[in-house]
């Protein structure tokens, strides 16, 4: 806006004139009266920002008076009605309310991230399992998967059979396998119950040969002519060398394979079978932990051979094989009675008792008698059936297994990893 020229005055007893003093308001009266303002409506709510805070007003020259007029504008400050040149450049009312709408950053950001890992059936739908065997599988296969009837409660047994098998581990644990008696079991239970965790387990188990009595544990999972046939590293070659193993594959030298169970051959002559001793064990036992998460020991006859306190010393639970018979059961007590009195009674609570029927005597024995017999001082008693295929005293393996024999050992699989915490 031009600044206004100060005109002289005159007194009116015509004197000498009076030149007149310009102020930033007698500029803006000026202006007001060349042109009238146009009525600008007030906004109905104040600007977020804070109000501009007015200088005081000072006498000033004419020229920077004119200057002040023109009122910074930053966008939320209305400017001076003189400002605008006529009355269609009046800008609207400023509207009371504005919605922000927020941006897809801030979307994301306010949405709580999904639990991938624990809720995985957000994106993706969850399958039924799929039906083997049986009427529901045969409807499976049929309709090429168009009618899935799901699983039976026989194969959703089995499925929890191998969940609880193949249950990640933390650390290294070991299972010894004894009984008080020859004959009724012992190693047989020992290699189905390998092979059987080998199969669900993603890990490698191993299978210890300690029994001082010449032991036939890999002769029993890999026959014997092909025992014969390989190199016959047993435990006193192991023992020999063990300072210089220090990896899987130094030791796997002295380790012999039933497919994906691993196994240390015991001693097989009698003049040094029986020289275990218990801190021998124990070294074999430290470096096996390094490289297996799960290892069976297959123990001697009785509890008092030289090597025993070490390889109870160092389990995490007990497999306690008796006969199917009342004297098997008898002795499984007397076994378990020994624990406890000296000083392994987790052991004995936690132990878990086999009955091999390898004599066909089932018929004859009461089994509701021996579980009495047996209650309340082992943690599971599970029972064998009589199996062709384990009583022969030679080669082992699943396959020629009866259905009933491979699930008793699928749970004596699964309650040796359940006592493993």
């Amino acid at each position: 806006m031009p600044a206004v020229t100060p005109e002289p005055s005159t007194t009116p007893d015509g004197a000498t004139p009076v030149p007149r003093r310009s102020s930033w308001a007698e500029a803006a009266a000026a202006a007001d009266q060349a042109k009238p303002a146009a009525h600008v409506p007030a906004p109905t709510r104040r600007p977020a920002k804070p109000p501009i805070t007015a200088l005081p007003q000072t006498a000033q020259p004419a020229e920077q008076d004119s200057l002040t007029t023109a009122v910074a504008y930053d966008g939320d400050t209305a400017a001076p009605p003189s400002s605008y040149g006529s009355e269609s450049d009046v800008p609207d009312e400023t509207p009371a309310f504005r919605r922000v709408r927020p941006t897809a950053a801030d979307v994301i950001a306010d949405t709580p991230m999904p639990d991938f890992i624990s809720s995985p059936g957000l994106f993706v739908k969850e399958q039924k399992p799929r039906p083997v065997g049986g009427f529901r599988g045969a409807v499976y296969a049929m309709t090429g998967g168009a009618w899935n009837l799901g699983p039976s409660a026989k194969q959703r047994d089995e499925d929890e059979l191998a969940r609880r098998i193949s249950r990640q581990l933390q650390g290294s644990y070991n299972t010894a396998v004894l009984s008080l008696k020859g004959g009724i079991g012992k190693t047989s239970t020992t290699v189905g119950v390998g092979l059987t965790l080998a199969e669900f387990r993603g890990d490698a188990p191993c299978a210890i040969d300690a029994n001082p009595d010449s032991g036939d544990l890999v002769e029993r999972a890999l026959g014997e002519g092909i025992y014969q046939q390989a190199s016959p590293r047993t435990i006193t070659d192991l023992l020999n060398n063990i300072d210089s193993i220090d990896s899987l594959t130094a030791l796997a030298r002295y380790m012999h394979h039933a497919g994906r169970l691993h196994l240390i051959a015991g001693e097989q002559d009698p003049e040094v079978s029986d020289s275990l001793t218990a801190a021998e064990y124990l070294r074999i036992r430290k470096l096996i932990s390094n490289y297996y998460s799960v290892a069976l020991t297959d123990c001697g006859t009785g509890v008092t051979h030289n090597a025993m306190s070490g390889i109870l010393q160092s389990a995490d639970n007990l497999v306690i094989a008796a006969g199917y018979a009342v004297s098997g059961a008898k002795r499984a007590r007397s076994t378990l009675h020994w624990l406890a009195s000296h000083g392994y009674e987790d052991l004995a609570r936690n132990a878990i008792v086999i009955i091999t029927d390898k004599d066909e005597v089932s018929s004859r024995v009461d089994k509701d008698a021996i579980e009495e017999h047996l209650a309340g001082i082992c943690r599971q008693l599970i029972a064998v059936p009589h199996d062709r295929g384990v009583a022969d005293g030679d080669l082992v393996t699943l396959d020629v297994l009866k259905p009933e024999t491979r699930r008793a050992y699928k749970e004596i699989a699964a309650a040796i990893v359940d006592g493993y915490r």
